[in-house]
């Protein structure tokens, strides 16, 4: 199989699908990888290493989507993109398409295969592929948050740890997952007052046995949401539903109710966000201000460090990117039924139920 790996596009985003290691793993077994010239730059993998672990380096995106039977990418295809893609080509990239209508109209005009990152789902209910991403953007949620904070920023210049006879902030995580249990690790490390809110008792006894004592869990429900929020310093939103869009659970209203500079980090913001006043902002300008409440809703937060997100996502990917490139999209999701849950748009047709519902499009089971 010839795989493809275009230079990301989107805004300031300096990630890499592949390593020079995984671009071994796949020559060694036979098969073609085209990388694009400067793919890596950015992640400090330069061309060079590319073609020592057996890359053919091309020039042009245009040349990477014509050679592929199989593009790896990282983010989904941008606008400039969606004319290049061909009829049964296999996309395997985050496409997060419930939040994205324009997307996902066009891949179901491509006729290609869409295999989306976010919904590859292990027998435990795990999501391996986002999972990587997801502790970047959790720990990276809270250096933002920190950041913003600081009057010069345009925050309410209040020091997270706060200092010997100073209280510390009050940081309030909506969500305990995989996001939010690393915003809260990296927000009690350095000395916050954390609350994490969740409806999963199980998850909220977990983490209050294994968490430090500056954390504190509290089940989650839109009246605690609305108390909390109110004398938060920082609040980050990392609520998840596999492949579906993301519930509002911060309005306007409660905007109202906060303290002016305070800061809101919307993590959901590729499913949509889960603050009302939520829209999608980039690392060149990463935040707006609302009723003089601090946004951060970067819908790429782990581009800001390539280096480290680029190696962790490879480690996750390249097992499922040898199974394809040994198999053929159906052979292998057939065999794996994780990768099947990547499923999500096949030769024009939805397959992932969320990603009809939210986006009220007609829904196809796929069978082989």
């Amino acid at each position: 199989m010839t795989i493809g790996i275009p230079k990301e596009i989107k805004v300031q985003e300096g990630r890499v699908a592949m390593t020079p290691a995984g671009v071994y793993e796949l020559t060694r077994r036979g098969h073609i990888v085209c990388v694009q010239k400067n793919a890596g730059l950015e992640s400090n993998l330069p061309d060079e290493r590319y073609v020592k672990a057996g890359a053919e380096i091309l020039n042009t995106i245009e040349e990477i989507y014509a050679r592929a039977d199989m593009i790896v990418k990282v983010k989904e295809p941008q606008e400039s993109e969606f004319s290049l893609i061909r009829k049964k080509q296999i996309l395997f990239t985050f496409f997060h398409f419930a939040s994205d209508q324009i997307l996902t109209e066009a891949m179901v005009r491509s006729g290609a295969v869409c295999i989306a990152y976010e919904t590859v789902m292990d027998s435990n209910g795990g999501l391996p592929l986002l999972t990587p991403m997801s502790e970047v953007a959790g720990r990276l949620s809270v250096q933002q948050g920190a950041k913003y904070l600081e009057r010069p920023q345009g925050g309410k210049g209040v020091l997270l740890g706060g200092v010997p006879g100073v209280k510390p902030a009050d940081v309030v995580i909506i969500g305990a997952g995989v996001v939010g249990f690393n915003a809260a690790m990296m927000a009690s490390g350095l000395g916050a007052k954390v609350k994490i809110l969740d409806i999963n008792l199980n998850r909220l006894r977990y983490l209050s046995e294994i968490m430090p004592a500056n954390v504190e869990t509290v089940y989650s429900t839109k009246m605690a949401i609305s108390e909390l929020a109110k004398t938060a310093d920082l609040v980050i939103g990392a609520t998840l539903q596999v492949g579906m869009k993301a519930p509002h659970l911060v309005t306007r209203e409660m905007l109202k109710e906060m303290t002016p500079g305070t800061v809101i980090i919307d993590v959901s913001v590729d499913q949509g966000g889960c603050f009302e006043t939520t829209h999608p902002t980039t690392h060149v300008n990463p935040t707006y201000v609302v009723d003089g409440i601090i946004h951060y809703c970067v819908a790429n937060i782990p581009g800001a460090v390539p280096v480290t997100s680029t190696r962790a996502l490879t480690n996750a990917t390249m097992p499922y990117v040898i199974t394809l490139a040994e198999n053929g999209w159906q052979k292998a999701c057939m065999s794996h039924p994780d990768l099947k849950q990547g499923l999500n748009i096949v030769e024009g047709d939805v397959v992932f139920k969320g990603v009809a519902d939210s986006l009220n499009l007609p829904y196809k089971e796929w069978r082989n």
